[in-house]
């Protein structure tokens, strides 16, 4: 009989695949383990596997946001299927395993769910070994005859929402509470999808005309923002755009759009000093280094070494001149001499606005992290405070939808400080602030296409 050789081509498709699966399956227990971004779990696991292979890290990212995303319905539905034991009784790496095989057979629609269901469950026993998941085998079957129906009957409207959209049931009555239940369920409801990615030009390196060419050469597609300079959304790209000439010649800085509102509402000036405070990565440094022409001095404010040595990259690829970095805690005064003509806070947030971006934020919060967040902020926001000069500007966004974060921290600074007024954020392209703070702005997934996201601009009085 002649030896079977495997086609090259399904030989390597079978190690992608493979390897794709071992990265998600680790990637998840580092998120469970340590609480860990999806991005930060994957990156620490493929320098710890030694996986290279961009394709293999693209689907891993993909399977491990979609099951984070899902979780809390991927949990109910197994549970169900292991019954009388929970997903709690096993370890890291099984329960990793059982939550994307739920997540490939009841969520993604398969020709053959059944062959698919076969294929994954030999693949998981050759990456974890047949003996570690010999104890769930029963329940992978169980999985598939198991209808989603039955799981949500007899649940209450905030608990079937909540596995419905994928939120926990706390964020949902917070939601329904806020905005009503018609304008909460689409805002919800848009955290199921991944939202679109912008690039910002960099025109301090080029010139807008030309790095779009640049772009196009590289099968880069984009479309322009409506209402801001410099911003375009990705409609079309075929490899990722961090592995792209012009991202590494910093022609382009990914960053979503509401982000990038925030400068253009800071709108500094060549030869201004701008106080950035909480500034890693670098996206607003980077910005507002572009709109003051590398001109004047941007003090750039952050506690985390590990997010300042992310800051420094990106200051050098993107061509700043004008940045200092400065490792501080802004809950304590800013070590910094002097008052500066813009001061601009995006302080740490509870990052309500990104849960369709970073699913994993979702199931790290509860009500409480709401109010000790706020607290942080409110420490933040008036050591910021004490630091505009006279006539200056003071910026405070997050990307955060909950009111506590936002208007109620404007409310409680404008009673305390009588010498700032609050102003218009223009350019206008989201929705007035509420509690009657019509002058500040907000941004939602649902309307906007972007991060959910708020923006206030303050004026010290003379």
């Amino acid at each position: 009989m002649k030896p079977y050789y495997m086609p090259c081509y399904q030989v390597r498709e079978t190690t992608l695949l493979k390897d794709a699966w071992t990265l998600a399956i680790e990637a998840l227990s580092w998120i469970e383990l340590q609480n860990l971004s999806e991005k930060l779990a994957l990156s620490k696991t493929a320098k710890q596997l030694h996986i290279t292979n961009t394709f293999a890290k693209g689907l891993a990212h993909k399977l491990v946001c979609e099951t984070m995303r899902k979780r809390n319905l991927l949990d109910r539905l197994i549970n169900h299927a292991l019954a009388p034991r929970a997903i709690s009784d096993f370890d890291l790496g099984v329960r990793a395993f059982l939550r994307l095989y739920a997540y490939e057979t009841k969520t993604e629609p398969k020709r053959d769910v059944h062959k698919e269901a076969v294929e994954i469950a030999r693949m998981g026993r050759s990456i974890l070994e047949w003996e570690t998941l010999q104890p769930v085998e029963k329940a992978l079957g169980a999985l598939l005859s198991l209808k989603t129906e039955t799981v949500l009957r007899e649940l209450s409207d905030d608990e079937k929402t909540a596995l419905q959209t994928c939120h926990p049931s706390w964020f949902v009555k917070y939601c329904f509470k806020l905005f009503g239940r018609n304008d909460a369920l689409k805002l919800l409801e848009s955290g199921q999808t991944f939202p679109p990615v912008y690039v910002r030009l960099n025109t301090l390196k080029s010139t807008e005309e030309k790095t779009l060419e640049a772009l196009q050469k590289e099968d880069i597609q984009l479309a322009p923002v409506q209402g801001l300079k410099d911003v375009y959304k990705i409609t079309k790209t075929k490899q990722p755009l961090a592995s792209t000439k012009s991202f590494k010649e910093g022609l382009f800085y990914v960053q979503d759009k509401a982000s990038c509102l925030a400068a253009e509402v800071t709108a500094p000036e060549p030869g201004m000093t701008v106080f950035d405070v909480c500034a890693a990565p670098g996206a607003k440094t980077t910005h507002l280094a572009m709109l003051m022409q590398n001109k004047g001095a941007i003090f750039s404010l952050d506690y985390s070494k590990r997010r300042m040595n992310a800051w420094k990259q990106s200051i050098s690829r993107m061509g700043v001149e004008n940045a200092t970095p400065i490792i501080s805690d802004a809950c304590q005064p800013l070590p910094l001499n002097g008052t500066a003509d813009i001061v601009i806070l995006d302080p740490p947030c509870t990052s309500t606005g990104v849960f369709a971006r970073t699913p994993s934020a979702k199931w790290r919060l509860s009500p409480r992290s709401i109010r000790k967040m706020a607290e942080i902020q409110w420490q933040m926001l008036r050591n910021s405070a004490d630091k505009v000069k006279e006539d200056g500007w003071l910026i405070y966004s997050t990307c955060s939808i909950t009111v506590e974060e936002n208007e109620m921290q404007i409310e409680r600074f404008l009673k305390l400080h009588l010498e700032f007024k609050l102003c218009e954020t223009k350019p206008l392209i989201g929705q007035a602030g509420l509690r009657g703070l019509t002058k500040c702005q907000r941004l939602y997934p649902h309307m906007h296409e972007c991060n959910g996201f708020f923006i206030a601009k303050l004026q010290r009085k003379p």
